[in-house]
């Protein structure tokens, strides 16, 4: 696919996914949002691609938000397919996706862009990240999916006070919310990024895809997590790489996965 507002790198078996709209402060418009599929859904059948670190163009937003002017003059039916599709094509995309993927927070994560950062499985912000969901005041909630993963990263309390009140917080408060993982000076984010996702890139792929499976089952209503885990660890000893980590343990050597 041509990309007109993504960036796409690769650096060994990382690849990057840059939103490059910076005089919109990388703002998610449609067009936007139909790379950022397309681009995902590559980067997981790709098997030369390990794992995905998004971020946004400049040292101003990581994504400020959706493209509001979009918005306007859309009826109810309209708001509900702009939600669905959103959830289904993009954010559902990532959070569920069988290879690690890494937000990494610079500047303004605000609306649909703290809501792509939450669906990704780890976040890292630098220190001038600010991040909220402000649709109160547009006379909107959160659509693609901020209720909800908000919720279950920061509690309930803290969920509807950020979206009621529709304030911004620091990189700090997020980091003690449990919204992101780390804080980093703005220089270091990329290569904290980078060392978190290449130690991930060390263990086995297959048992990495069943760990987000299970673990995102947590949060999955009407499914048992418990048993999603069972399935998938009995599915790892069907793996090369399970016989290759036994064997590299007992025999005191570094594993050699391959994915299979």
């Amino acid at each position: 696919m041509d990309y007109q507002n993504l960036l796409i790198t690769t650096k060994g078996r990382i690849q990057y996914i840059t939103i490059n709209r910076e005089s919109k402060l990388n703002a998610l418009n449609k067009q936007t949002l139909q790379e950022l599929h397309a681009a995902f859904t590559a980067a997981f059948n790709d098997a030369e691609v390990g794992g995905i670190i998004i971020t946004g163009a400049g040292p101003k937003a990581f994504v400020a938000g959706a493209d509001i002017a979009e918005f306007a003059g859309v009826n109810i039916e309209g708001g509900r397919a702009i939600a669905q599709d959103g959830q289904t094509s993009v954010f559902d995309v990532i959070a569920n996706g069988n290879k690690p993927v890494i937000a990494a927070v610079n500047g303004f994560a605000l609306g649909g862009g703290l809501e792509l950062a939450m669906a990704c499985h780890i976040r890292i912000a630098s220190d001038n990240a600010k991040m909220g969901l402000p649709e109160v005041t547009l006379g909107l909630i959160p659509g693609y999916g901020g209720t909800q993963r908000l919720t279950q990263l920061v509690g309930r309390g803290k969920a509807l006070e950020m979206i009621m009140t529709a304030d911004m917080i620091t990189a700090a408060e997020a980091l003690q919310s449990g919204l992101v993982n780390h804080v980093v000076f703005q220089d270091d984010l990329l290569p904290k990024a980078e060392e978190i996702l290449n130690k991930i890139l060390a263990r086995a792929p297959l048992a990495l895809a069943s760990a987000i499976k299970a673990v995102n089952a947590a949060s999955i209503d009407g499914v048992n997590g418990f048993e999603v885990e069972i399935a998938e660890f009995a599915n790892c000893f069907g793996t090369e790489d399970f016989t290759e980590g036994v064997a590299a343990f007992i025999g005191k050597r570094k594993p050699e996965f391959k994915g299979k």
